[in-house]
């Protein structure tokens, strides 16, 4: 006991400033971290004021591209504050470098074999970031997965579709990335009419029907140009499909085109149009015969 006493004590006079030294390391890094913290709160309070409550659309996905970047910048500062105050302790202890770095090496490459998939989908992550593919609150398909994104890692990009499950999807596997929410969008709505039907005619109440709607008070901030009548679009085996075309801010894209099925369906109705549907012809047979 007396030994362990004395080794405490000769220990603690020998290393007294290496303890004092790591302590105050340690306590600046966490000063840093505590400081860049709060410069980001602040930086995503302005951004999301200035930009985020916007009514304009290309500011809120500037604001949005801005706090992503912002919280990687913030991940990979708080790696490179702890990286360093790793190295800096070591060199305070004396502890030699040469055989971590030689081991570090040799853990590396062996890691680096079976972490190819994180690393791709790290680059991945920053390209992404880079070069603006999609911002959080876009509306996006990626790797056969479609939602809103709510996160841009730099491993991961987070989804959660319509009925509000979430996936993480590995940035690696994102080969094609299709936004659907950028500066504006198009609703191609497609409506089938009866071989028996005048076209002329359907092309034009089509047509007046989606003008009626443009024009509308309350829909008409939705509409960026005026709809455009692309005619008749495939003479199907049952139908002759007429599409009609129109531009809208990308946020409306969905109620507009509901609003768009529901009028058009009535109006064909009160046209004496008719919208064909596939009929199936049902025989019964007597086993008797």
């Amino acid at each position: 006991m007396d030994l362990v006493q004395e080794w405490l004590s000769s220990f603690a006079q020998e290393s007294g400033g290496e303890v004092v030294s790591t302590l105050s390391l340690i306590l600046g890094a966490f000063v840093v971290l505590w400081f860049l913290k709060r410069a980001v709160l602040q930086w995503s309070n302005t951004v999301d004021k200035r930009y985020i409550d916007s009514s304009d659309h290309e500011d809120r996905e500037r604001g949005q591209r801005m706090i992503t970047i912002t919280r990687v910048i913030q991940a990979l500062i708080r790696v490179v504050v702890w990286a360093v105050v790793l190295l800096t302790a070591m060199g305070i202890w004396g502890i030699p470098m040469t055989p971590l770095i030689a081991i570090g090496t040799t853990i590396g490459i062996a890691v680096g074999f079976g972490a190819q998939d994180l690393v791709r989908d790290v680059i991945s992550g920053f390209f992404i970031l880079i070069e603006d593919q999609f911002g959080i609150g876009d509306v996006v398909s990626i790797a056969g997965v479609s939602g809103t994104v709510e996160a841009i890692r730099l491993r991961t990009t987070v989804l959660r579709d319509l009925n509000g499950n979430m996936h993480h999807v590995p940035n690696g596997q994102i080969t094609v990335a299709s936004n659907r929410t950028p500066d504006f969008a198009r609703i191609v709505a497609d409506i089938g009419v009866s071989y028996d039907t005048d076209v002329d005619h359907a092309i034009e109440v089509i047509f007046d029907e989606a003008t009626l709607l443009a024009n509308d008070p309350e829909w008409s901030d939705s509409f960026i140009q005026a709809p455009d009548m692309l005619g008749v679009n495939e003479l199907a085996d049952s139908a002759v499909v007429i599409r009609v075309l129109a531009t809208v801010v990308t946020e409306d894209r969905w109620a507009v085109k509901r609003e768009f099925l529901r009028r058009i369906k009535n109006r064909l109705d009160a046209e004496g149009i008719e919208i064909p549907f596939n009929y199936l012809s049902v025989v019964l047979r007597n086993e008797s015969e």
